[in-house]
């Protein structure tokens, strides 16, 4: 049975995600779905047996996981339901990070054929398989979630309309339904070729953007993320994430409008990622919650000397507020609104934007060199923001399976990069080629590499057609 047909019946897994690191362990969560009514095997880890726990059910399908720990300090392994996965477990030496984003597309994704859909997939297995990865880290749009309003009437036409006050009845039915449907989805998705394998053996980290729940999510107009129908879309999704992106228990992360950020530390390094979705709303990014963690981040004495910060949306980037003034004069380019809306650029987030590029630039004086990971707009970039003798890097891998822009969209956002931006006095954004290229914006599915040799970090992109960049050293 290949990947594609265990994934219509109900089965994927084990999908490996990285719950935590202390001195001497990593712990970690196998992720396995199966039809109702069959319960997997245990698990068998350096430390013993570990029976699997339940976390949510919906559509007939029911997510389990298996929490363990492996070493930190040497390659390790773990055994389910009679396959061995070898696990690249140890942190304290040099490191290999994968970054990926965008994996799928918002018409038709389950109609695409899964060898075209996961090609760039397969190539990270293969760089896996020839040299491990310790680690992979999804920053957003991990699944295209836009048709699984199609799932219930009350939904069917989300956000065009949306009825103010439905039957709690039909309220209830429509949620079901989307649940069930996010639960089909992800358990396809996780049964793709290229995907699952990898998946198996290289512990996942996950922050989500607006795909994960809708298009758009909180930069649409017209307050329907606020009502009744939007919040049962996003608390349909939110659990799908928190199961299927974070192996955790629907009921964590506290209240459903509250920030579901994380922070992560590793042996001399940490990985921070504020969520910009939960709390955003069309004049802001980021809500109290958010704020209040970013604060502390910043704030902390102990915050490693490597930083990796995630930003669901680039973080520097071009005067997009251009783009806002030019799609206002015309009827046929003002459905681009909510997007230009979703970006940190947009001219309605330019002192929030200023407060978290002063956040980051803090850090980074303070002796934390802060890289900044993204992805989103379906081009490979990169970006520095200056900051003395030692710039912040911002690095844009976006497209593992939506298929490239046209490449004009790539030549209108070179032609506004030219423009430059500079939002904090004496600390201008500029953005670059990749190394060993010429143009800023590459329209070509791609992947992000991170090396830590010997203490020096570095960092090269693959794309589909131009093949790999040069290292870049950080």
């Amino acid at each position: 049975m290949d990947q594609r047909e265990a994934g219509s019946i109900g089965r994927a897994g084990p999908v490996l995600m990285m719950q935590g690191w202390q001195e001497g362990r990593v712990t970690l969560a196998a992720l396995l779905i199966r039809p109702e009514g069959e319960t997997p095997g245990p698990l068998s880890a350096p430390g013993g047996e570990v029976a699997p726990e339940r976390l949510a059910a919906a559509g007939g399908l029911v997510a389990w996981r298996h929490v363990f720990a492996l070493p930190d300090d040497r390659p390790s392994s773990y055994a389910v339901e009679g396959v061995r996965h070898e696990v690249a477990s140890d942190l304290r030496g040099d490191l290999r990070i994968g970054y990926v984003s965008c994996n799928g597309e918002e018409h038709g994704d389950d109609a695409r054929n899964p060898q075209e859909r996961n090609a760039m997939w397969s190539r990270l297995a293969q760089r896996d398989a020839a040299a491990r990865l310790n680690l992979l880290l999804h920053g957003g749009d991990q699944i295209y979630a836009d048709e699984v309003t199609r799932a219930h009437p009350l939904t069917a036409e989300w956000p065009a309309h949306v009825p103010e006050a439905p039957a709690e009845a039909d309220l209830a039915a429509a949620k079901e339904a989307l649940r069930a449907e996010l639960f089909r989805r992800y358990t396809r998705l996780y049964a793709m070729p290229g995907f699952a394998e990898l998946a198996a053996r290289v512990p996942s980290l996950a922050m989500w953007d607006d795909h994960d729940i809708c298009d758009g999510w909180g930069s649409l107009p017209g307050g329907v993320c606020e009502g009744p129908v939007g919040r049962a879309l996003f608390d349909a999704a939110r659990e799908a994430f928190l199961v299927f992106q974070q192996g955790g228990s629907p009921d964590a992360g506290g209240d459903t409008a509250g920030s579901l950020g994380w922070r992560l530390d590793l042996p001399g390094m940490a990985i921070l990622a504020p969520d910009l979705r939960s709390e955003r709303r069309r004049d802001r990014v980021m809500g109290p919650q958010g704020w209040a963690r970013m604060d502390r981040w910043t704030d902390d004495p102990a915050l490693p000397e490597r930083v990796l910060l995630m930003s669901s949306v680039p973080l520097l980037g071009p005067r997009l507020s251009l783009l806002e003034r030019v799609i206002r004069l015309s009827s046929r380019t003002a459905k681009y609104e909510d997007d230009l809306r979703d970006q940190w650029q947009s001219r309605a987030h330019r002192s929030e934007w200023r407060r978290m590029l002063s956040r980051v630039l803090a850090m980074h004086r303070g002796g934390h060199a802060v890289t900044v990971l993204s992805g989103e707009i379906h081009l490979a970039t990169r970006a520095t923001m200056a900051a003395g003798d030692n710039p912040v890097h911002q690095l844009v891998a976006s497209g593992i399976a939506h298929r490239a822009p046209p490449r004009a969209w790539a030549w209108t956002l070179d032609l506004l990069a030219r423009f430059g931006e500079s939002p904090l006095a004496q600390h201008p954004i500029r953005l670059h080629a990749l190394p060993g290229h010429v143009g800023i914006y590459k329209a070509d599915r791609n992947f992000l590499l991170l090396e830590r040799r010997d203490g020096a970090w570095r960092a090269m992109w693959e794309m589909e057609r131009r093949g790999c960049s040069d290292w870049l050293g950080l």
